[in-house]
């Protein structure tokens, strides 16, 4: 029965990451095509000459750094509220939020902003993809902070507030150290999700504000490019890692 297990779980782990794995082996490819011509790094090289792919990964890293900072600090007071007060109905609403389809939640964000800028005459830009990336970002925030903080005692904060400490003294002194490593892991998902993000993106973005996944979509529409090759390398295995290291932050957390 092990073996099988085994054999099953190598087949998924196969069917989920071999094509990866293949597009990241042909992104050092020299030919065009998917017939290897030898080893090279001029699709790596024509990656970071492109202009319009530098522009977009600095708009998608500075939505992504902002959005992550804005949603750690509220989810993580989000989460601590609700560890507090224990309600299930308003964790329950939280966890509708990841199940709700990107489409809806684009399309949803996008009449919101053209109901209130029409009185304000905004317009649409980089501003309001960081909010919507607040607004999807939270919701992974909380469920990993929750999880840290169902490890924690209680009763720690409520010696603290014995010994004379108030409520924030005892949450930033006690608490906060505690389920530090579960914020750092919240971050990194939370950066994660919000740098490849396209869907809710492209409905909310303005002319001045494409990120890289939009730019690497507009790309891929106009033929076979092996650039897209040495991108999704790159993503593959930078956020890869990040990913990794959020685990790991977790799991130190929880020890």
């Amino acid at each position: 029965m092990k073996r099988w297990l085994s054999v099953y779980a190598a087949a998924a782990f196969g069917f989920l990451y071999l094509p990866l794995l293949i597009l990241s082996a042909f992104s050092f490819n020299r030919s065009k095509f998917t017939v290897w011509e030898g080893f090279s790094l001029h699709w790596y090289q024509a990656a970071f000459a492109d202009t319009e792919l530098s522009e977009a990964t600095v708009n998608s890293l500075v939505i992504a750094l902002t959005a992550t900072v804005i949603s750690t600090i509220i989810g993580t007071f989000c989460a601590y509220g609700l560890w507090k007060k224990n309600s299930r109905a308003l964790l329950g609403s939280l966890y509708l939020t990841l199940v709700t389809p990107e489409i809806v939640t684009g399309i949803s964000l996008l009449a919101f902003y053209q109901a209130i800028f029409r009185f304000l005459h905004a317009r649409l830009g980089m501003h309001t993809v960081i909010l919507a990336h607040v607004a999807f970002s939270i919701a992974y925030v909380v469920v990993v902070v929750m999880a840290r903080l169902r490890t924690v005692d209680p009763r720690l904060e409520e010696a603290a507030l014995d010994l004379g400490a108030n409520e924030w003294q005892a949450f930033r002194e006690v608490t906060l150290p505690a389920i530090l490593p579960g914020v750092a892991a919240a971050a990194l998902l939370a950066f994660t999700v919000s740098f490849d993000d396209y869907v809710i993106t492209s409905l909310v973005a303005g002319v001045d504000s494409e990120t890289l996944p939009m730019v690497i979509y507009a790309i891929a529409r106009r033929g076979v490019n092996p650039v897209i090759n040495s991108l999704s390398a790159m993503i593959f295995f930078g956020f890869g890692a990040l990913i990794l290291i959020s685990q790991r932050l977790e799991h130190r957390g929880s020890a």
